[in-house]
């Protein structure tokens, strides 16, 4: 008995030790079964050996190992929400499109994790019952992609069960393999591309579609007098609603993945989809924050003392440097559009201004002639604000926020010299894993769909009134290490709303960049998983429909015209200024064009 312990205590060593060397980090700590985690550091949990001569169990832990080592090296999370579509089918498609894109990554390089993970798979696949329609789809996706990317071979029996969708996919995924192959080492293009495709597919609405019909159906046929058929029927749904189809005996799940430490619970699986009908249940409930207590909207001069943001000033002034020419070119142009759009029209015939010469001959033939001057008329859009809102989430981290400083920074001093007020914002989060809000919730026991949970930060780095010259040192202060967390883009554009309809500017111009979906792991875990989102579109739409406040997003590598009607998508942050300054001048030229219908 204590040589078979001595064997599984070397063989979880040995998982260990590999899931270190391949997910390439030594901060990782591995538990097995009912074990917890007994620190802050990165962890995966695996399923306990149930028997020490199953084999299965060994090829699975083994398996799981090294998919879940693959995930932390070759996935980033963030890139992964930002993408991730809508529908319950749509999202397990997507998580098992960005495994098989991970895997690939680490098997090409790593032969015996391919060995490991094939094997696996193939005793999984081969010993499913496939009797829903979902259970089918799922499947057939999955192998679809690792016949295609993995190079897995099937066999003849479960070519026959898959064949039904094989087709359908072929169609679906026609010139998309090799693309898709090409972005293997993107994930962001890569995910982007296969989050549009599952969402064409439009299966979630299929299989609703599907089980309408049949519980019609059901209803036809369900005797009156049998209490038997119905206690049958209450069974099946139940069990329906607590089988995850089409994943294995044990499947991988992030917990609280965060820029300081992420959790990966392997936990069974009609736990984790009862978890999820909770959630999809509860989509619809009001938004709202556990609490507002720990909350703050302060200015950047109070997160940092004067000598630190002077030197980030600095550092953003490097930068601004590099793109001497760039920001010259910007800054020209912004103005000669807004100036040529100010001062286009003229008053003629008056007693004094500038000599027009058309009416030389006027003057020739009566000296006395008073009326042959004529005057600039300015179209009036001086009393004007501009708010920009900068998502500061750990995803803008690098080049993407430091060009939404800089573009920032061009259009404050560039609109200043127009006349044009400019507000510049930030919003992220406190800390991450909710902060302190997170931290109550926990004391009073955690109670259920508890809403936000997790401390907001709302940055002003320039109000409207502040000339650049005074604020310029803040915008420095983006450019911090350990500023940017989360992003929960809903409650901060209603802070930015509220903040311009106080103003008495005659037009209000809110102006969003983004890099993606609103993401707080926090908030995500215990709400569901479209909580975030959904308020977002919903606050979208309510200041879309007021007529004070003009909207418009600028989407950093992700489409963000989901979310707003007036919305621009760039891939390379670099065109960021153009586009700002585009998007401004067509609002401009738009509200003139109105004013002289």
């Amino acid at each position: 008995m204590e040589k078979k312990f001595e064997i599984l205590d070397n063989f979880k060593v040995a998982i260990s030790s590999t899931i270190k060397s391949l997910s390439n980090s030594e901060n990782i700590e591995v538990f097995f079964g009912v074990q917890t985690s007994k620190s802050d550091k990165n962890s995966i949990k695996l399923p306990e050996i149930e028997h020490y001569n199953n084999e299965f169990n060994y090829d699975q832990i083994r398996a799981l190992a090294d998919s879940e080592s693959l995930k932390i090296r070759y996935s980033d999370f963030k890139i992964y929400k930002k993408y991730e579509p809508e529908g319950n089918i749509s999202k397990k498609l997507y998580e098992i499109a960005e495994k098989i894109r991970f895997e690939k990554i680490g098997t090409d390089k790593f032969k015996g994790v391919k060995n490991n993970i094939e094997k696996y798979y193939q005793k999984r696949v081969n010993s499913l019952d496939l009797k829903s329609s979902e259970d089918r789809i799922i499947e057939s996706f999955e192998n679809y992609l690792r016949v295609k990317f993995l190079k897995f071979k099937n066999s003849k029996n479960l070519d026959k069960k898959l064949k039904t969708y094989k087709k359908d996919l072929d169609e679906k995924f026609k010139g998309k393999i090799d693309k898709l192959n090409n972005f293997l080492n993107d994930q962001a293009s890569f995910n982007s591309i296969i989050s549009e495709l599952i969402s064409n597919m439009s299966l979630d609405e299929e299989i609703e579609d599907q089980d309408k019909e049949r519980n019609e159906e059901n209803k036809e046929e369900k005797p009156k007098d049998s209490d038997n058929t119905e206690q049958r029927t209450k069974e099946q749904e139940q069990q329906e609603m607590s089988i995850e189809t089409g994943a294995p005996e044990l499947e991988s799940e992030a917990k609280d993945s965060d820029q300081d430490g992420k959790e990966v619970e392997i936990e069974d699986k009609s736990k984790s989809e009862l978890r999820k009908n909770t959630k999809n249940n509860i989509s619809g409930l009001k938004y709202k924050s556990y609490t507002n207590e720990f909350d703050e909207i302060i200015k950047a001069e109070d997160l940092e003392n004067e000598e630190e943001l002077i030197r980030l000033r600095k550092n953003l002034d490097q930068q601004l440097l590099q793109l001497k020419n760039f920001i010259s070119k910007l800054a020209n142009k912004l103005q000669r559009k807004l100036l040529a759009k100010q001062n286009r029209s003229w008053d003629f015939d008056l007693e004094e201004g500038l000599l027009d010469t058309s009416k030389l001959p006027r003057i020739i033939m009566d000296p006395f002639n008073s009326l042959s001057f004529k005057k600039e008329k300015d179209i009036e859009f001086k009393d004007t604000l501009v708010t920009i809102l900068i998502d500061n989430s750990g995803s803008m981290r690098g080049k993407p926020i430091s060009v939404a400083a800089i573009c920032a920074d061009i259009l404050a001093r560039t609109l200043e010299r127009c006349a044009v007020k400019v507000e510049i914002l930030g919003f992220t989060t406190k800390h991450w894993k909710g902060g302190s809000s997170r931290e109550k919730w926990m004391k009073n026991d955690k109670p259920n769909l508890p809403g936000r949970l997790n401390d907001l930060r709302h940055i002003i780095y320039k109000s409207a009134d502040t000339p650049w010259r005074q604020g310029k040192n803040n915008m420095g202060l983006m450019l911090k290490e350990g500023l940017l967390k989360e992003n929960i883009d809903g409650e901060a554009l209603k802070w930015a709303y509220s903040k311009m309809a106080k103003r008495k500017e005659e037009r209000k111009i809110l102006m969003v960049i983004s890099d993606g979906a609103p993401v707080d792991d926090s908030t995500l875990s215990t709400n569901s998983s479209d909580y975030l989102e959904a308020n977002l579109k919903h606050v979208v739409k309510w200041i879309e429909n007021k007529n004070n406040i003009e909207l418009l997003a600028i989407g950093i590598g992700h489409d963000v015209t989901r979310y707003y009607n007036q919305a621009i998508k760039i891939t390379d942050v670099q065109d960021l200024g153009d586009v700002m300054i585009n998007q401004l001048t067509d609002l401009f030229v738009k509200k003139n064009k109105n004013k002289l219908h």
